[in-house]
């Protein structure tokens, strides 16, 4: 039936996925059991990954290096048109919040899994994207108006808004471009290397700054809109457990939000998403203070790294749900109609030496024994014997538990990674297992200092 109604309102005959890993293998699933024929592109050593395995078709796109494959927009569009593929899903990462390269299947006529190009660009520049919503009375953090022009602007807008404050890439995202300084000294020293990492990392060397909350939540909500001006909102994804400003842990519900401040950020989320004309999913990052107020800090405009805790909650399929609204479908329920259930919880499982600094530890994976059992989920693109590269991010795994409440949530998480084996590399899961295990965590006793704080090695 879905697939005689895709074919009636938008033909989605097969779908390239620009990217590799786990979200490429979690896309493919998905088309799968859709109908829908799908294209992988690999680089040269991605070759035998599984992503490519599973694939109708795989399209070598380049070298090793991100730069001459995944970031290769005309070598990812030339394998679009080779194979026939009509619609390309970008999945996270790599160029999934590309402006150019959304306009550019655009242009080619290739549908895009995601917002259009300007929506991107919009939503891209985090400090214009600020000043957009200011006006539409969106609460946001207090800083400077769009990007600073020079340190003596940087400076003047610290002494008014008081320090400490945090110097961040206006093209950024993933917690790169990030650093928080507590005095003028601490700017001045800082405002050229910031600069310098917005550059290298983006190719966008404008820098903003805005107040630092300290000790707040990370909370997100993620939306689904379709391209009739309906919008949803999934609930939120508590995301405070982090390292150097990058995720490892969340879950959902967060034990601060209630159903009355879940609504008022759902809600606030919304028009955030129809402020922009948004479509597809996304998701609108909020930092909430130690009163509860919230701020808006970003919107992604992307599949999230940590959307499976939302589907376990609610039931639904998020990347299913992109592909449809792709189609030109509307959405199927209303607010009212989502349903919450249960609490879920999700661990990043990287190839990483948590006793050497994190170093990545890329290598052959000689022994595997992925968790299972009732309530767990694993998504990655592993298999015991596949060689791990180093020239891609280190994250190869996502645990993800599900229970009745929190609690039952944590006991299955600690027996799930008591029970991962992945032998021929290092990983993080020892130091993830230290947090799911530490009281403060256990008592919904955390925020974004929480790793630091707790002293957790």
């Amino acid at each position: 039936m879905l697939v005689h109604k895709l074919a009636l309102i938008r033909k989605m005959n097969k779908i390239l996925i620009a990217n590799r890993g786990e979200i490429a293998v979690r896309i493919i699933r998905a088309c799968k059991e859709m109908n829908i024929k799908t294209v992988a592109v690999c680089s040269e050593v991605d070759k035998d990954a599984m992503h490519t395995r599973l694939a109708d078709e795989a399209v070598c796109i380049g070298p090793a290096e991100s730069s001459k494959s995944y970031l290769n927009i005309k070598n990812i569009i030339e394998a679009a048109y080779i194979t026939g593929a009509d619609t390309i899903h970008p999945g996270f990462g790599f160029l999934s919040e590309n402006a150019q390269f959304a306009k550019n299947c655009e242009e080619s006529n290739i549908k895009f899994i995601g917002p259009s190009s300007k929506v991107i660009e919009l939503l891209g520049n985090k400090s214009n994207a600020k000043e957009i919503l200011k006006k539409a009375d969106i609460p946001v953090i207090p800083g400077s108006d769009g990007s600073i022009k020079g340190l003596k602007e940087a400076e003047k807008i610290a002494d008014k808004i008081g320090y400490p404050v945090m110097l961040k890439a206006a093209a950024g995202g993933g917690g790169k471009g990030i650093r928080i300084v507590h005095s003028k000294e601490e700017l001045e020293n800082n405002y050229n290397i910031v600069k310098q990492e917005a550059k290298i990392s983006f190719n966008d060397d404008e820098i903003y700054i805005e107040k630092f909350i300290e000790n707040p939540r990370h909370i997100e909500i993620q939306i689904l809109a379709d391209e009739y001006g309906n919008v949803i909102h999934l609930g939120e994804r508590d995301c405070s457990i982090q390292r150097r400003h990058q995720k490892i842990i969340e879950e959902t519900p967060s034990t601060i939000v209630d159903d009355k401040l879940r609504n008022k950020m759902g809600e606030t989320a919304i028009k955030v998403a129809k402020t922009f004309g948004y479509t597809n999913c996304g998701t609108v990052e909020f930092l909430v203070d130690k009163n509860k107020n919230f701020y808006f800090m970003e919107m992604n405009t992307r599949i999230q790294v940590e959307h499976p805790i939302t589907e376990m909650r609610t039931g639904l399929d998020i990347v299913k749900e992109q592909i449809k609204i792709s189609a030109g479908e509307k959405l199927k329920f209303k607010q009212k109609e989502i349903e919450f259930r249960g609490h879920a919880i999700e661990c990043r499982i990287n190839a990483e030496n948590a006793n050497n600094n994190f170093m990545p530890c890329p290598g052959k994976i000689q022994g595997l024994n992925l968790p299972g059992g009732n309530g767990i989920r694993v998504d990655t693109a592993v298999y015991e014997g596949y060689t791990i590269p180093p020239n891609y991010d280190s994250m190869i795994a996502k645990i993800i538990a599900y229970g009745n409440n929190r609690n039952e949530a944590i006991s299955k998480m600690k027996r799930a990674l008591e029970e991962l084996v992945i032998d021929g590399i290092e990983t993080n899961a020892d130091f993830l297992f230290k947090i799911i295990k530490s009281p403060n965590y256990i008592r919904g006793d955390f925020d974004t200092s929480f790793i630091e704080k707790n002293g957790v090695k």
